[in-house]
């Protein structure tokens, strides 16, 4: 019987290619927790991809479908010089929080794919909220499927944003 992975998805395009290499080991069900995306229509967009991608997958779904942008501004604006510390925090320890209720085996993030993020501060607090849960945190560097990702992606007509998400990465890819 194939181990339960509970999957933070950040996009469909960054769990595409995670999803593919991990599906034939793990019995992976998707998970959407995203407060900090801005504005509310790239939320929607970013969540409708991942329902249509999960909807052709036939994978199971959980979705917190909690639009926190002003809670998200507020951790964000106090910790200015480490502002994606808490935004990494918040995601994980949700995810966790569910995968220890719903007895999974491990829990992840599609956020370990992508080459713009502090792979080494999610990689950090995914350890650091699996010992507070008591869920094992599944570690996998996905950055080595990059390219695949894109292909599948673009293959799949997918939703493509060009910002992690928050207002801050939007103004400073503007800038």
């Amino acid at each position: 019987m194939q181990k339960k992975i509970l999957m933070h998805i950040c996009c469909a395009p960054c769990f595409v290619a995670p999803f593919y290499r991990l599906r034939d080991d793990f019995d992976i069900t998707g998970f959407w927790f995203n407060h900090n995306i801005h504005p509310v229509t790239e939320y929607r967009n970013r969540l409708e991809c991942v329902k249509n991608f999960i909807n052709q997958e036939k994978l199971e779904f959980i979705c917190l479908d909690e639009y926190g942008l002003l809670s998200f501004m507020r951790k964000a604006l106090l910790a200015e010089d480490n502002k994606c510390f808490n935004c990494y925090y918040d995601r994980l320890d949700k995810v966790a929080s569910y995968a220890k209720s719903g007895d999974f085996d491990y829990f992840s993030t599609s956020l370990l794919y992508s080459k713009r993020q502090n792979h080494d501060l999610i990689k950090e607090i995914g350890f650091n909220i699996a010992n507070k849960h008591g869920v094992e945190f599944f570690y996998q560097d996905f950055r080595e499927y990059w390219q695949e990702g894109i292909e599948l992606s673009k293959g799949k007509g997918m939703y493509r944003q060009r910002y992690c998400g928050c207002i801050i990465s939007e103004m400073e890819r503007n800038l």
